[in-house]
């Protein structure tokens, strides 16, 4: 397991050449995380990573999805059941099972940023499999005992510009308080994500209303001190470094009803059994006011449609949520943004970042919308398209309508800490890639080209983002 440093780079002698000479001029750039999901604990805490299994299997979905999927129980790699049943507490037999189904992420993603991480981190250059397992897992797991791989050692040899985390609504974001009273230098800022308490069909939606306003003081029983309280707190996770909200909504769908009619809708929510189509119009309403409120504290919108989330019942019973059963789906942008574009679309100052999980939708409907709105902004590939392939397609569908400007760069979105600077490294080698058949086929001179591939991996993601 050599990593070759051609990797991803065109097989054509002369375009990879050019590959390689705008790759060294970002290789080594500092990362922009704008949107991601590790945990503020490791940065706040600096404690080191418990063992090899619980650093690399129990937190990807990417792997325990598909070892799920050769019919590897959660509970055999350690995933706490909701019921407190017994699971798998040995992290050397989790990192053995592993180990000997490696060849199942041959040709994925996953490989290439364990692979990485495996090489660059821990200097681990053979193959994972069963008869090495023991041997890996003893040399990474001394390693983990070093200074040089605590959190915070790791942010800086990442050369982690700004990495933003996600908190529901209802955090305290203490952990959050206690990086910034400890006065470190790494900025490590929170994302606003308000499903618990914008989505009627979100498991405790109740329970987290009555919550929101037992934290705000507003009276969350009226429309005006419901959307207060959201107001209050966009206000407290500014104050901790937010510069972004996101919405996982299952839709993009957008709604703008007049005061009366929002009143009347929200009215029924609180009742309680509230319907489908009543639900999927609330949360399209509410994207429009949060982006409304964007306008007012600054703060990014990302919305993140398109997954039909905990599809599997069976899982999400024993497990809860996000436990790798969430599937991409069609979805609508045209039809879906156009009331909150009707009302917001022509603002210089909103950015409002569409992403998706349907290719089909980026030629057709994503690039010839943010090549045309000032407001919106096109997100890259992620979530099961920052495979390499799908990352190039996404160029190569949105390049000819919106351009390179009229996206965001590359965010990682992982709760897998050492994947961070593997998926920043896959992702300006694919860049390169791209801009090398452009400059290769004299469509962008290569001056041209090294300009974008500088702003594709670092200055749109830390402008869209304000970081």
């Amino acid at each position: 397991m050599l990593l070759n440093d051609d990797r991803l780079f065109p097989a054509d002698p002369v375009t990879r050449g050019i590959a390689r000479r705008l790759f060294a001029r970002v290789r080594d750039l500092p990362i922009i995380s704008p949107h991601g999901h590790t945990d503020p604990r490791w940065y706040a805490q600096n404690e080191p990573f418990p063992d090899p299994a619980t650093l690399f299997v129990k937190p990807d979905h990417y792997i325990f999805r598909m070892l799920y999927s050769q019919g590897i129980g959660l509970e055999e790699l350690g995933i706490p059941r909701k019921d407190g049943a017994p699971v798998e507490t040995d992290p050397r037999r989790i990192w053995r099972l592993f180990a000997s189904r490696w060849h199942l992420f041959r040709g994925t993603p996953t490989r290439l940023w364990f692979e990485h991480a495996a090489s660059t981190i821990f200097g681990v250059n053979e193959r994972l499999n069963a008869e090495n397992a023991d041997r890996i897992y003893d040399r990474i797991a001394a390693k983990l005992e070093e200074p040089e791989l605590r959190p915070r050692a790791l942010f800086e040899r990442f050369r982690i510009k700004a990495i933003s985390t996600t908190e529901g609504a209802l955090d305290d974001l203490k952990w959050h308080d206690m990086i910034r009273d400890s006065g470190w230098g790494g900025r490590v800022v929170t994302a606003y994500r308000p499903d618990g308490v914008v989505d009627p069909e979100f498991e405790g939606f109740a329970e987290n209303l009555e919550q929101l306003g037992a934290l705000t003081g507003e009276d969350i029983g009226t429309w005006a001190g419901y959307l207060s309280a959201h107001r209050k707190r966009r206000a407290y996770f500014k104050a901790r470094g937010a510069t972004s909200s996101d919405h996982g909504h299952p839709t993009a769908r957008t709604a703008n009803l007049s005061d009366a009619e929002a009143e009347k809708l929200y009215a029924r929510i609180l009742k309680g059994k509230v319907s489908a189509k009543d639900a999927e119009l609330f949360r399209g309403q509410m994207l429009t006011e949060m982006a409304k409120m964007s306008l007012d504290d600054g703060l990014v919108l990302q919305i993140h449609p398109g997954s039909w989330r905990n599809h599997n019942p069976a899982l999400f019973a024993a497990f809860g949520r996000d436990m790798g059963a969430d599937i991409p789906t069609g979805t609508s942008y045209v039809e879906a943004l156009k009331p909150l574009l009707d009302a917001l679309g022509n603002e210089r100052n909103l950015t409002v970042i569409a992403f998706t999980l349907d290719e089909t939708a980026y030629s057709r409907e994503l690039a010839p919308l943010a090549g045309h709105y000032p407001a919106l902004r096109l997100g890259p590939g992620w979530w099961f398209l920052d495979a390499p392939e799908a990352m190039l397609r996404f160029r190569e569908l949105t390049t000819e309508t919106a351009g390179f400007y009229n996206t965001v760069g590359f965010n990682d979105d992982t709760r897998a800490y050492l994947s961070i600077p593997a998926r920043h490294d896959l992702a300006r080698r694919v860049d390169c890639a791209y801009l090398a058949k452009l400059v290769a086929e004299h469509r962008l001179d290569e001056d041209e080209a090294a300009d974008v591939a500088h702003d594709l991996a670092y200055r749109l993601a830390k402008e869209a983002y304000k970081l």
